[in-house]
């Protein structure tokens, strides 16, 4: 499986790497604005995408990489446990809703057979 972790967060994207990498190989943006054309290189099954960015935050990267590649997988992975932003990620298209502070949730999902449908 291959994952693209889109987080502005350096230190957390290499706890993420670390946690994953027997069940993914992990490629890393730092940025929404750069979010597109990383996922356009890497073609990832899965985008784990931060809500709270400077610049483009998550909910404006994933509209934009599901405007161009709608059958496009992507999960919010945020510290905000917000009913307001769970509904708002899920009208622009988040097919899951992770916590940062719950991050074996995510990895029960990723290894469960749910992560390739």
């Amino acid at each position: 499986m291959r994952m693209l972790v889109v987080d502005d967060n350096p230190a957390f994207r290499r706890v993420l790497r670390h946690f994953l990498e027997d069940l993914a190989q992990v490629h890393e943006c730092e940025d929404g604005a750069d979010a597109l054309a990383a996922y356009e290189k890497q073609r990832p099954d899965w985008v784990l995408m931060d809500i709270s960015m400077p610049g483009v935050d998550g909910l404006i990267a994933m509209r934009q990489i599901l405007a161009a590649h709608p059958e496009a997988r992507i999960a919010i992975l945020t510290q905000a446990d917000s009913a307001i932003l769970r509904a708002a990620a899920a009208r622009e298209g988040a097919r899951r809703y992770f916590l940062k502070d719950d991050l074996t949730e995510l990895r029960t999902f990723l290894g469960s057979p749910l992560a390739s449908r």
